[in-house]
């Protein structure tokens, strides 16, 4: 599924952003230039090109054709969470000196689980049930010229601060390395799974 696709790949540059972040809010004599560079690539691609096309085609196809619920679960808790990066963002882009590494810390960690949640779940998630479905794929688009530039300047910046780890930060696969398991999810197989699912688990999980 080219969507799906598309997504993953661009995880991979959103990652090396959130590590070049770190670099650059850490880096003496900052240029405001290349913070405003930063602001625009997770306000333009990741968020109105990466988040939009999640919020506007993968998760209303899986409420449409799967039958996932929108009000809980999974999908609630990946939507509430752009919403809260968001708001970490602009409250990045007003601030300076410690205050700005603690901020990136905190957006680059919340942007890293996200990753990893849609990654190990999300998406084989929605492989399986809109393939079931009989949905082979979901509608694209590209990106924009300025969410293209954003992209490209970002590849720059990248090269500039070269991406670096955020301390203490612990990463993993499956639900319950997610932040929301237990804590407003419980989980895709509780929440999504119904009789189907479960008679499958054994050639889900290999």
């Amino acid at each position: 599924m080219l969507l799906l696709d598309h997504l993953r790949a661009e995880h991979e540059l959103i990652e090396r952003a959130v590590g070049s972040l770190q670099t650059f809010a850490a880096a003496p004599g900052r240029s405001a230039a290349d913070g405003e560079g930063y602001l625009r690539f997770f306000r333009l691609y990741a968020g109105r090109y990466h988040h939009a096309r999640e919020e506007d085609s993968l998760f209303p196809a899986l409420v449409r054709d799967t039958a996932a619920p929108a009000d809980r679960g999974p999908l609630k808790m990946l939507l509430q969470a752009h919403h809260s990066m968001a708001h970490i963002l602009e409250r990045m882009a007003l601030a300076q000196g410690a205050e700005l590494a603690t901020l990136a810390a905190r957006y680059g960690s919340a942007l890293l689980h996200h990753i990893d949640a849609e990654n190990s779940v999300l998406f084989p998630e929605a492989e399986t049930r809109l393939g079931r479905a009989g949905v082979r794929e979901l509608p694209d688009r590209a990106p924009d010229a300025e969410e293209a530039a954003a992209r490209d300047a970002m590849e720059a910046l990248v090269a500039k601060y070269p991406p670096r780890e955020i301390p203490d930060l612990i990463r993993g696969d499956g639900c319950v390395s997610c932040e929301a398991y237990g804590e407003g999810c419980d989980g895709v197989e509780r929440e999504w799974w119904t009789e189907l699912e479960w008679e499958d688990v054994f050639h889900r999980i290999g």
